[in-house]
């Protein structure tokens, strides 16, 4: 007898099992997604938390490779600690037991120059100072030329130089900021001060080794090209928002849509065409993270009939599942 095997046996296995609660809602999503892109719409994507350090680049990176994501939003630590664990993978420590450390265990830690990210230890000599001396030559070369640039700009100008080949750890092809690069990907980073090499900016230019501080552009400049972009894109597509964890990067970008309608007055500019969100945050706490999205129809950013998902469950378990199921595997 000839059994049949699925060519997609992620995707058979979570539409067989994944049948009610949270699980029912990852198949729903999934395949609105699908759906989505197959109708021709674009997705933007939003990275909060630590998903970078929780490695999602292995799946991530495929997405964007696969044209299933169109720009993102992220922290500057997601935008960081993607390359850090491109140079620095091996030099990476699990701590499997986190939950028992104790004060003087985390102070060994620190002795050791190991940050600690949840059961991750990203190591500051082979990581973040590597990058930042490599990023430096950059930013003080933009300073003296009187140029300015986003931060993102900043790492695919070292990534297309091959500036970090020398320390790759891991393969390129897992690092989505490295997919991102060779797709021009648009990325915009709300608040990227609130990072590791934000704050080595800073130092760099109250040393005075950068003069001017305007050399990296910020927030509100992110925002107006968000609002450049968006319309332009909109126009051509629906524009679907997936949403991973909360905070700055899922709230600044999904307001480019009521800013449009009603702070520019300008008409005919398309809602958000899809949303889902990946959260354990609840909106009994009072958190804009915790909102369901039939909160965001009365500030202007979806419609009534927009498809609309939230799965309350831990995003490093349930991302790569959707993206397994949206590639196919």
């Amino acid at each position: 007898m000839i059994v049949s095997v699925s060519k997609s046996p992620i995707k058979s296995f979570i539409k067989h099992h994944y049948r009610h609660f949270n699980s029912a809602v990852v198949v729903d999503a999934a395949e609105a997604y699908v759906k989505h892109l197959a109708n021709g719409g674009k997705m933007f994507l939003t990275l909060g938390g630590a998903m970078s350090t929780a490695e999602l680049g292995l799946s991530l990176a495929e997405m964007i490779r696969q044209d299933k994501v169109h720009a993102i939003c992220c922290t500057g630590a997601n935008l960081e600690e993607d390359l850090y664990n491109l140079v620095a993978h091996n030099h990476y420590e699990r701590v499997p037991n986190y939950r028992q450390l104790t004060p003087q265990d985390e102070v060994d830690l620190l002795n050791r120059h190991l940050n600690r990210v949840t059961d991750t230890c990203i190591p500051e000599e082979e990581a973040m100072r590597r990058i930042e001396r490599v990023v430096i030559e950059e930013w003080q070369a933009a300073d003296r030329a009187g140029q300015r640039f986003f931060p993102h700009e900043f790492l695919y100008k070292i990534l297309r130089a091959g500036k970090l080949k020398p320390f790759h750890e891991i393969d390129p092809k897992d690092s989505w900021l490295t997919a991102a690069s060779e797709k021009n990907l648009p990325i915009f980073v709300p608040g990227w001060e609130d990072s590791t090499l934000g704050n080595m900016y800073a130092a760099q230019v109250i040393r005075g080794d950068v003069k001017n501080v305007t050399t990296m552009r910020g927030g509100v400049e992110y925002m107006i090209e968000l609002a450049r972009w968006y319309p332009e894109a909109a126009a051509k597509s629906s524009i679907g928002f997936f949403q991973i964890a909360g905070g700055i990067a899922g709230d600044f970008p999904i307001c480019v849509v009521p800013m449009l309608h009603q702070d520019l007055r300008r008409e005919n500019i398309a809602l958000w065409g899809y949303f889902c969100q990946i959260s354990d945050s609840t909106t009994s706490y009072g958190s804009y993270s915790g909102a369901v999205p039939n909160e965001k129809i009365t500030w202007g950013k979806l419609a009534a009939d927009t498809p609309r998902f939230v799965i309350e469950s831990d995003a490093t378990i349930v991302a790569p599942l959707i993206f397994a199921y949206v590639l196919g595997w």
